[in-house]
């Protein structure tokens, strides 16, 4: 790629008006070579159009066994409007006004399949996620509001409401006939206060929960669930695997206080199971002996650990529109270097540090404006591609819609003037974009395609400038939930704007020692 630069304008402009003037001669210098606003274009182009293809050769499959029925999960909105799984077994009285319930959990077990070729393993197994507890919840909806009080699998006793709240009680080891759990649930108004108990007379609180929305009948009781256990893969081309389970637990000494009525009574909230392999081994459901109950259930009351495609997915493209954006700030430095015109430039603005200011405002800003357009386009249209192709798209708020985009641009921007800063460094231009495309470009795509070991991507997107990447995560995570949390589901192990800050450093960084080099070499 060939630059003439008109320094004679800069030169002028420079002398007249300081760094506005400055400022001004660079972007003239910018404007008038035709090669770097081509590729500027091309960046936009290829963001779109890589963006597009994987869109479109993006199908949604069925990948159950052999014989089984597969089915599409259905979409359950929480009350905060997030996407969530309330499947469980309830077995449950109505509640009307102040009052509550407390039971004692004996046994919590559970056994875990895994699918082979010729049938299932089914072995004795309970996922650190199950639970067995009190809950009290507007309806049988899925979605309506709860608050529960619960013993788990491998995370002691808990308190959790509305889905995406959590709170630690004691970390209480797999309750037994030996070694029961006492559980408490209260409510008083829209206060929902849960305790736990060793004998049922001393009690130790373990959260409140506020739900003004709560109405004045309730269903309460007990409930069972077990999610699928999920076993993140850490080899090359690493991902994950989900294995059925289901739980049980045996309760007893249960008693509800306040205006009560109807008679005990189990169901399935959130429907019947959608795999075979419960309908024909082991049915969820309520076995009562007198005073005691085992329930049996599978699911998750929690927020949905797999949202389906996340939105970074539209901008796939970027990392190959980051190239021609780094050639471009490449070259806007390094092409005065080899003529060199850079003696012109400090000749008419002997503070280096100025010249260099500058020159990363003007490629910041084009390549922002270029990114921001980029991105604006790919979201829309990629994402209707993915729909169209059977994606499920979680609805995102205008916001964080606008942070993705706006985000994405701002990587690509400060991408660019790591490029400049190296390129004032280094001085040659095809050392530079090897090195930037290293830093930047090859570990997103390592990490996200699971090119590499889970590990070592989730490591790579702490330490390299590809962490800011980050800031296209839409999705949380959640520490209650085991979810496939790895970069090639789209989660990043930096929080958005923390990933953009590891970018940030390096750019900061490059620039000091550019400038400090100007000022010793180029006197």
């Amino acid at each position: 790629m060939t630059a003439t630069v008109d320094t004679g304008t800069a030169v002028d402009a420079a002398e007249r008006d300081g760094f506005a003037g400055l400022l001004r001669a660079e972007w003239t210098k910018f404007r008038t070579v035709p090669a770097w606003r081509l590729g500027l274009t091309a960046a936009v182009l290829v963001t779109l159009v890589f963006g597009v293809l994987a869109a479109a050769a993006s199908k949604s499959v069925c990948d159950a066994a052999p014989g089984r029925t597969c089915t599409s999960p259905a979409e359950t909105v929480g009350p905060d409007g997030e996407q969530v799984l309330d499947k469980f077994t309830l077995v449950h009285k109505s509640l009307t006004g102040d009052g509550g319930i407390v039971a004692r959990v004996t046994s919590l077990t559970g056994i875990i399949t895994y699918p082979r070729s010729d049938s299932d393993a089914i072995v004795p197994g309970v996922e650190p996620w199950s639970k067995a507890g009190i809950i009290i919840k507007d309806g049988t909806t899925p979605g309506s509001r709860y608050a529960a009080v619960m013993v788990t699998g491998g995370h002691g006793v808990r308190m959790q409401y509305d889905y995406t709240h959590d709170t630690a009680g004691s970390p209480h080891t797999l309750v037994s006939a030996s070694s029961p759990r006492w559980l408490r649930l209260t409510r008083s108004g829209a206060t929902l206060t849960g305790a736990e108990s060793d004998d049922g007379s001393r009690w130790t609180t373990v959260g409140t929960a506020t739900l003004p929305e709560l109405p004045a009948t309730v269903e309460v009781g007990l409930f069972v669930t077990s999610p699928f256990d999920v076993q993140i893969e850490q080899g090359l081309g690493s991902g994950s695997a989900r294995h059925f389970t289901q739980a049980s637990g045996v309760f007893d000494q249960v008693g509800l206080r306040g205006r009560e009525s109807g008679s005990w009574r189990g169901d399935t909230v959130g429907g019947a199971s959608d795999t075979e392999w419960d309908r024909h081994h082991r049915a969820a459901g309520l076995t009562r002996s007198g005073g005691t109950f085992t329930v049996t259930g599978s699911g998750d009351i929690a927020p949905r650990p797999d949202p389906g495609t996340q939105i970074q997915r539209a901008l796939i493209g970027g990392f190959a529109g980051l190239i021609p954006m780094i050639v471009v700030a490449t070259l806007f430095i390094t092409s005065e270097y080899r003529r060199p015109l850079i003696r012109t430039t400090l000749a008419a603005h002997p503070r280096r540090g100025r010249v260099l200011a500058a020159k990363a405002l003007v490629t910041g800003a084009v390549t922002f404006a270029a990114g921001l357009l980029a991105a604006g386009l790919a979201v829309p249209v990629s994402s209707r591609i993915l729909r169209a192709n059977g994606a499920r798209i979680p609805p995102l708020t205008a916001l964080t819609t606008a942070q993705v985009i706006a985000g994405t641009a701002g990587v690509l921007a400060l991408t660019a003037v790591l490029a400049l800063a190296l390129g004032a460094l280094l001085r040659r231009s095809a050392a530079v974009v090897t090195t930037v495309v290293v830093a930047v470009v090859l570990p997103y795509f390592l990490a996200v395609t699971s090119a590499v070991p889970t590990a070592a991507a989730q490591w790579l997107l702490r330490v390299t400038p590809a962490a800011a990447f980050a800031v296209q995560q839409t999705a949380p995570q959640y520490p209650q939930v085991d979810g496939p949390y790895t970069p090639s589901n789209g989660y990043f192990p930096l929080a958005p704007w923390a990933g953009f800050t590891v970018l940030c450093g390096y750019a900061v960084l490059a620039l000091g020692l550019a400038v400090h080099r100007l000022r010793r070499r180029d006197a």
